[in-house]
């Protein structure tokens, strides 16, 4: 059995999990306008992080004054920090693996030869830019902080990471070559990110609607998230505690930007894990619901043709944007919290039904005593994942 037994978000909207949920729970959104920002000319709408309250939040932890961490490295470091501070768990131990999901990590020092960061290093010739540009480094050096001598793993497949590497972490732990594995998923913004949704012309000029017939694309965030999962040898659950029962990743390969239109990728991953649970004990789906054209309605087809068109649907991007690698850990700790309050928590955005497919998308939050939710994620190039989560309610 595989259970999350800590986990922890830094968004705009708070440091912990609990700020976090309580405050989509409420129905604030951090996002809103930006002009001239990362030098870039058009105005945009996002979440964005405040920098130096992560600069010196991470100064007081850090052991080092150096510059050797990036931002983005600080981000995910203190929330794998705040995670640790709940689970009974060594960082260190040869039994913990770190997994990093990220989709552009330091992208940003490919544009920036003489970033402070780049202090010190040795970058060999052939590799074509700086060192911590590439991921691998990131995850070594997040992995080292804790001084976990495993080799750590990245998971960077589009806007499925997050889930992907949930489903990397639980199919290690049942093999049982470890006994906790902690996900760190994060992503923060720049020029080259920006730049490249508005080149598909993917961005909303507002708050975004996911689901939403006046849906006009998608909003940015920033964020980190971590999860930690653990093995357990018995059936000795504290009540509510959340149970990783399984997960599919399947890539219909229609498009390196846009999602098959009969949701074939997305359809496949809800044939696999739909022998995992109950069809009536689903609360709710928690869908990736980017608000873009294409992906709601891709969304709305597989699950009409999963015959899950009845279960309540959400979308969290109106509350934080698309996070990126950190968005399919972001969004199923959210739902964790809701499960087990027995909350489905409301679509943000969404008024007026407009999809080529009828789901039932949660209007407002209601209440739901069903003990399992489904998270999907769909990204460039075809990827899908979707993953099943249980709620213990024994008492």
């Amino acid at each position: 059995m595989i259970y999350r037994v800590s986990d922890n978000i830094i968004s705009s909207l708070g440091f912990t999990s609990l700020d976090n949920y309580n405050a989509v729970k409420q129905g604030k959104t951090n996002l809103k306008l930006y002009e001239n920002r990362f030098g870039i000319p058009e105005p945009f709408v996002a979440s964005l992080l405040n920098r130096e309250e992560i600069s010196d939040r991470f100064a007081k932890i850090s052991p080092y004054n150096d510059v050797r961490y990036t931002i983005f490295e600080q981000t995910a470091i203190l929330s794998v920090f705040e995670a640790l501070k709940t689970a009974n768990i060594e960082p260190d131990s040869d039994e913990t693996l770190f997994i990093l999901s990220t989709t552009k990590g330091n992208v940003d020092l490919l544009e920036a030869p003489h970033h402070p960061s780049s202090a010190g290093r040795e970058f060999p010739p052939n590799l074509g830019g700086l060192r911590g540009a590439f991921l691998w480094h990131s995850a070594q050096l997040i992995a080292q902080f804790f001084k976990n001598r495993n080799e750590p793993v990245v998971v960077s497949n589009a806007c499925i990471s997050g889930v992907a590497a949930q489903i990397v972490a639980q199919r290690n732990l049942k093999a049982g070559r470890l006994r906790n594995i902690i996900v760190v998923g994060a992503d923060l913004l720049s020029k080259f990110i920006i730049s490249g949704f508005q080149s598909f012309k993917a961005l909303s000029p507002e708050i975004c609607k996911p689901f939403d017939v006046n849906r006009s694309g998608l909003n940015l965030g920033e964020a980190a998230a971590t999860i930690i999962y653990s093995s357990e040898e018995n059936d000795n659950l504290p009540k509510n505690a959340m149970i990783f029962k399984g997960g599919a990743i399947c890539n219909d390969a229609n498009h390196i930007s846009g999602p098959s239109r009969t949701g074939e990728g997305l359809f496949n991953t809800f044939s696999q894990i739909k022998p995992l649970v109950d069809k009536n004990d689903i609360a709710f789906i928690n869908a990736h619901g980017t608000a873009t054209q294409f992906n709601d309605d891709m969304e709305s087809v597989a699950i009409g043709r999963a015959n899950l068109n009845n279960i309540p649907v959400n979308s969290l991007k109106g509350c934080f944007g698309h996070t990126l690698g950190a968005a399919g850990l972001l969004e199923t700790i959210i739902s964790f919290y809701a499960l087990s309050e027995n909350i489905i928590l409301k679509s943000m955005g969404f008024e007026i039904p407009g999809l080529a497919s009828p789901i039932k998308v949660c209007e407002k939050n209601c209440k739901s005593l069903n003990n399992n939710f489904i998270k999907t994620a769909s990204g460039f190039g075809g990827t899908n994942a979707a993953i099943v989560i249980h709620k213990n309610s024994a008492k």
